[in-house]
């Protein structure tokens, strides 16, 4: 695989991309950016907000925009769950660098993840964890140049998984 500057990690809310992308980026010497930070600078307004005053297909514009209009390089993104709903994003993100779907089994996502709605998580009116989880596995896995299964995994040995994937 052609090495690019940047890593991108996208994945499921709860799956750590922000923890693991902090750590992964002190390991590699990189700079770490973490997209719905972004999202929240450039409006002004948490993510829970922006969905419950604009709603979701705004929240996903805004989303696509941003993630669309970032330029890095070493560094290491962690985006939101719901980045893979934007095409300019994920092709802009996957010309940037090597794309990363961090991998989790619903039960043990179901588990970590708690209160959806405190977290701002895209959920379509009456959808569940599952519905969202079905229709986003195909998604990532799309987009994914490597793919980390986490079952069973500390964050150290998820970002020891990622590093010995981008050596090969």
């Amino acid at each position: 695989m052609k090495k690019k500057d940047n890593i991108v990690l996208i994945g499921m809310p709860g799956v750590g991309k922000s923890t693991i992308g902090v750590v992964l980026a002190k390991i590699l010497g990189y700079k770490f950016i973490d997209a719905d930070l972004v999202i929240q600078e450039k409006t002004g307004r948490l993510l829970k907000d922006i969905i419950a005053e604009d709603g979701i297909e705004e929240f996903i514009k805004i989303e696509n925009a941003v993630n669309a209009s970032i330029h890095a390089k070493k560094t290491v993104i962690a985006t939101g769950g719901s980045v893979i709903y934007g095409k300019e994003a994920m092709e802009h993100l996957s010309k940037i660098g090597t794309v990363v779907y961090l991998q989790l089994e619903l039960p043990a996502l179901s588990r970590r993840l708690g209160s959806l709605k405190k977290r701002g998580v895209v959920l379509k009116k009456g959808q569940t964890l599952k519905n969202l989880y079905d229709e986003r596995i195909p998604l990532y896995e799309k987009y994914a140049d490597i793919i980390i299964n986490e079952h069973h995994c500390s964050i150290k040995k998820t970002v020891n998984k990622i590093v010995g994937e981008l050596e090969e």
